[in-house]
């Protein structure tokens, strides 16, 4: 019998995917013996405006660029393919039926476990996926894991703490800082950081 494989999932914006997402994925393969992880741009999320001056091409560049490196890292365009606003929901449907024998995690940080009764359809997602969360400052709080036992109770959902050293970056904070013209080294793969200065990004 075919051992099930087990797959995580990094969606994001990645604009500009920086050292904090590839600690997270990194902590996920590790701590829950995956067999690699999707990093997954978002095309259109419904809830995030994308900065006006960087395309999705550059997104995309930018992505497989910071993983190239990594052997049990491995991009997806899944949510690429779609027009208009993307849900997990689908993205879930469209892998699970694609590949019946996988298992999937879904790697997320605490704010979007907080919230995920707002997306959409949060029971199929939840039935779909084992969802790896990410609680600030390392490990889950006590809030955190309320909110847990809140979620997995109500939707007999499977949900794990990662503890996974919390870096304190966000892409947010590097586009500030590109606007400004301060230091962005350090933050995010070398690589990325000469994509951007080349390519005249977020300034």
């Amino acid at each position: 019998m075919q051992k099930q494989r087990k797959i995580g999932i990094m969606g994001g914006t990645f604009n500009p995917i920086h050292f904090g997402h590839l600690l997270l994925a990194e902590t996920a393969y590790y701590q829950f013996g995956l067999d690699e992880i999707l990093f997954m741009p978002t095309k259109n999320p419904y809830y995030k405006k994308l900065t006006s001056n960087v395309t999705e091409e550059d997104r995309v560049a930018m992505v497989k660029l910071a993983i190239e490196n990594n052997a049990h890292f491995r991009f997806s365009g899944e949510e690429l393919k779609r027009e208009g606003a993307t849900y997990t929901v689908e993205t879930l449907r469209n892998l699970t039926g694609k590949n019946p024998d996988t298992k999937y995690y879904f790697i997320m940080g605490a704010d979007s476990l907080y919230h995920i009764e707002s997306w959409k359809e949060p029971d199929a997602i939840l039935r779909m996926a084992v969802i790896l969360v990410a609680g600030r400052g390392g490990g889950p709080s006590s809030s955190l894991n309320s909110q847990i036992e809140y979620i997995e109770n109500k939707y007999d959902a499977s949900i794990f703490s990662l503890h996974s050293p919390m870096l304190e970056i966000s892409s947010n904070d590097i586009r500030r800082r590109l606007r400004c013209g301060e230091s962005i080294r350090y933050l995010l793969p070398h690589e990325v950081a000469e994509y951007i200065y080349a390519h005249q990004l977020y300034v």
